[in-house]
């Protein structure tokens, strides 16, 4: 940990923040009965990959990191099937962004696997 001088260097954390901004884009167009339900947990869920990295590279030591780093891999996967969900559900309306964001889940899920494993 020693050789990273912030969370912000990191690319994993950039991504994060990338892919939050596309999810808020893209859930503009979901229902408004929606918006404290399945938009508020997709929302949530984005804003905690990046949170949870900044978080654990702010305790300081990498078994902390690294527990932070499974919470952000954790909510990834959970902000995959959230909007799988609201596909099936008809909510989707702009399907380039949903792809361009599924793309960003699976590059995202590589780059903190490969990390979680050099803190390891």
């Amino acid at each position: 940990m020693s050789s990273i001088s912030s969370y912000k260097d990191l690319l994993i954390w950039k991504k994060g923040i990338v892919l939050v901004v596309k999810v808020y884009q893209l859930t503009k167009a979901f229902p408004t009965e929606e918006l404290y339900a399945l938009t508020s947990q997709i929302k949530r869920a984005s804003v905690s990959i990046p949170s949870n990295i900044a978080e654990g590279y702010g305790r300081n030591t990498d078994k902390s990191f690294s527990h932070f780093i499974d919470i952000s891999r954790g909510s990834l996967c959970e902000l995959e099937t959230q909007l799988i969900i609201a596909k099936e559900l008809g909510f989707i309306v702009n399907f380039e962004l949903y792809n361009e964001i599924l793309e960003l889940i699976i590059e995202e899920s590589k780059m903190i696997n490969a990390f979680s494993k050099s803190l390891k």
